[in-house]
């Protein structure tokens, strides 16, 4: 019976030993289950853990606790080559002397395919990956995006049932970085195969994954789909990792399922948000998050609940935004407004000093857990 998961890995830890002789938990008590067909990302920082955890996958290290199942079987002790499963890297690792063909064919070779079916599995390959026409060129005759293209269809016509990807997109410069992303995510789309891809790019996640598991320290912080991830942040950490944030402290006066409400000593007032967390008491001492964009510059005078007055320190026009940083009780924070309307005048733009309104939807107010 062919399990729910692609690959899951429960409570895995991996140990190394530093060059000072120090036991290092590079991945410490991770659990996570990846379903089949799905775009899976693990995003982090350097040394949060994500590599090794794929690597662990690929069979290129063992875990010191724990296991790691691939189609529901125990496969965290067998060899690579034993695995369904295939890497493309992101220096891609193409053999700079051979022609694309000769490249995407050599897995298949080395297991001593017969020709006629190399042939055929390669034209295949260069097919979903729309090269076909360029079966003999050679690697430097072909552009990052294509070279790149090449690496995917050589891991891709061996059939794997789990397709790795360790950031493949690193080499590539920020356009066509945009364009590939959007290629790999219909590119998955048509193969209906799992994607298990490691970045530490936050946007290149939430654009191309079903769900994403944010790693700190060795640990998973948060496993959510992107909207959750970005919206719905379970700490101070993914907040603050994932796009931009505004953090003001204070404690809680009041708490109830749907609401917290916290009096922010800067302010000298209260806030009134969404507990993201359970167990909140009383008197605790929490973080609150709210998004740049989410914060509304109100009409002159107004006045109301979550309204506060704040001072412009400088205002950036950047096209489609105009960033405002503003000071606030001491507190300095960033505000993004679209620029809706196509304006020349320079006076009806923010400028320094002056005092403008901001309003503080509950819904968009996030109390945190103060880590």
């Amino acid at each position: 019976m062919t399990s729910e998961f692609a690959v899951e890995l429960r409570d895995v830890v991996k140990k190394f030993i530093t060059p000072e002789g120090n036991e290092l938990n590079a991945v410490d008590h991770v659990t996570m289950q990846i379903r089949n067909g799905e775009f899976f990302s693990m995003l982090g920082s350097s040394g949060c853990g994500k590599t090794t955890s794929l690597r662990m996958i690929a069979g290129f290290e063992w875990p010191t606790e724990g296991e790691v199942y691939i189609e529901g079987k125990a496969m965290g002790h067998t060899p690579p080559f034993q695995r369904k499963v295939n890497t493309v890297f992101q220096s891609y690792a193409l053999f700079q002397h051979m022609t694309v063909a000769q490249n995407i064919a050599f897995g298949l070779e080395m297991e001593g395919a017969k020709e006629h079916e190399i042939k055929q599995r390669v034209g295949r390959a260069l097919e979903m990956v729309q090269l076909t026409g360029m079966e003999r060129r050679r690697p430097k005759q072909l552009s990052g995006g294509q070279q790149q293209r090449v690496a995917v269809a050589r891991a891709l016509v061996k059939t794997p049932d789990v397709l790795l990807l360790d950031e493949p997109l690193g080499a590539l410069d920020l356009k066509l970085r945009k364009e590939m992303q959007l290629e790999l995510k219909a590119l998955q789309q048509q193969l209906g195969i799992t994607f298990i891809y490691v970045t530490h790019d936050q946007e290149e996640a939430l654009t191309m994954s079903d769900r994403i598991a944010v790693m700190s320290k060795g640990r998973v912080q948060q496993l959510a789909t992107p909207v959750e991830i970005y919206e719905r942040p379970v700490n101070r950490f993914v907040a603050d990792f994932i796009g931009e944030s505004n953090f003001l402290e204070g404690k809680i006066k009041s708490i109830s399922k749907d609401e917290a409400v916290v009096f922010v000593p800067a302010l000298n007032a209260e806030l009134r948000g969404m507990p993201m967390s359970q167990g909140f008491v009383n008197g605790e001492e929490v973080a609150i998050s709210v998004r740049p964009e989410k914060i509304r510059i109100a009409e002159n005078n107004a006045k109301g609940e979550g309204l506060f007055n704040a001072k412009v320190l400088t205002s950036v026009y950047i096209g489609s935004d105009t960033h405002v940083y503003v000071d606030m009780g001491g507190i300095r924070l960033k505000v993004m407004e679209q620029n809706r309307i196509s304006r020349l005048d320079p006076s009806s733009f923010y400028t320094k000093d002056q005092v403008i309104a901001l309003l503080f939807m509950p819904e968009n107010t996030l109390v945190l857990k103060k880590d």
